[in-house]
């Protein structure tokens, strides 16, 4: 198996944005291309990383990502 994650590069990388899925705003501080097979497959999808206002970060799909 390869790598199990890379950085990727976004436009909104440090800016103020809203996970759609749940209504929270932040700032987006990474997004990555993450491998999330559990088995001999490799599955990888983009997932961003989002501080809150409280200083948690969560995690969303790159996709649920917008500008706030």
């Amino acid at each position: 198996m390869s790598e199990c994650y890379e950085y990727v590069p976004h436009r909104l990388l440090r800016k103020r944005v809203r996970d759609i899925a749940s209504g929270v705003e932040g700032e987006l501080m990474a997004v990555i291309n993450e491998n999330v097979s559990d088995g001999g497959i490799e599955r990888w999808v983009e997932i961003a990383y989002v501080r809150g206002a409280c200083g948690r970060e969560f995690t969303t799909a790159v996709g649920n990502v917008e500008p706030a």
